[in-house]
C-alpha cells in the first residue's frame, strides 16, 4: 500500500519564517458582515472623532459597500449601553438615552445647561431646514437670531455647512453630531415630523 503524501510545507519568507497575513486580507467577498461590524465598534471607539467610513474601509481593507452595510447592521443593533449616531459618512457611539443621565453622573454633570426659547426655536429651524442661511432662519422666526446662533455654535450643536450660491454666498448651517447626541437620537432620520406652519417658531395666527 502506498505510503500517504506528507502535507505541503507553509510558504516562507526569507530567513525561514512563515508569512504573515497582510492587514486587511480577506475583508471583501469572504468577510461576513458581523465580523466587520465588530471592526467597526473597535475602530469607533478608539478615534478621536466621529469615525469616517470611507477610512474605515481603507483600515479594515474592505469594500466601501461592505462597510456600509455593516454600518447599517451596527446602528440597527448596537452595543447595550450605547447608540449609534450617523451624520453623512461618519459615525460615533455614544451612550443610549436611558444611560445618559448616569454618564452625567459619573462626568459630574448633573446639572446640564439649558438652552434659551430662541436658541431652541433657532435650533428647531436648522434642524428641520438645513442647510438654511441666517435670512432664512430670520425670515422663519420673524426675529434676529444672531445671539441664539452664536450660543448654538459655541455649544457645537450647529455648524458652517458650506455657502450658498446666491449673491453675497451666505453661510450656510446644519446640525452637527453634538445635536444628535443632545437629543439621544442616531441620525436625522428620527426626528419627529415636522411641525405644522401654524406651530413654527414665528408664527402668528391671523
Amino acid at each position: 500500500m502506498d505510503e500517504p503524501l506528507p502535507p505541503a510545507p507553509s510558504p516562507k519568507r526569507r530567513g525561514g519564517a512563515a508569512s504573515p497575513p497582510r492587514l486587511g486580507e480577506g475583508l471583501g467577498e469572504g468577510f461576513s458582515a458581523d465580523q466587520i461590524v465588530s471592526h467597526l465598534v473597535a475602530l469607533a471607539f478608539a478615534a478621536d472623532e466621529p469615525l469616517d467610513l470611507a477610512d474605515a474601509a481603507r483600515v479594515l481593507g474592505a469594500r466601501r459597500a461592505a462597510v456600509e452595510t455593516a454600518a447599517r447592521l451596527l446602528i440597527e443593533r448596537p452595543p447595550l449601553g450605547l447608540i449609534v449616531q450617523r451624520v453623512g459618512g461618519r459615525l460615533q457611539l455614544a451612550s443610549a438615552p436611558a444611560s445618559a443621565d448616569y454618564v452625567r453622573r459619573l462626568r459630574g454633570l448633573d446639572t446640564q445647561a439649558r438652552l434659551s426659547r430662541s436658541a431652541l426655536e433657532v435650533l428647531a429651524v436648522v434642524a428641520y431646514r438645513q442647510p438654511v442661511t441666517r435670512a432664512e432662519i430670520e425670515s422663519i422666526r420673524g426675529a434676529n437670531g444672531d445671539r441664539a446662533l452664536a450660543t448654538l455654535l459655541n455649544r457645537q450643536l450647529i455648524e458652517e455647512v458650506g455657502r450658498k450660491g446666491s449673491v453675497g454666498r451666505p453661510v450656510l448651517f446644519g446640525t452637527t453630531m453634538a445635536f444628535l447626541e443632545h437629543l439621544g437620537l442616531r441620525s436625522l432620520e428620527d426626528l419627529p415630523s415636522p411641525p405644522s406652519p401654524s406651530e413654527q417658531p414665528g408664527h402668528q395666527s391671523v
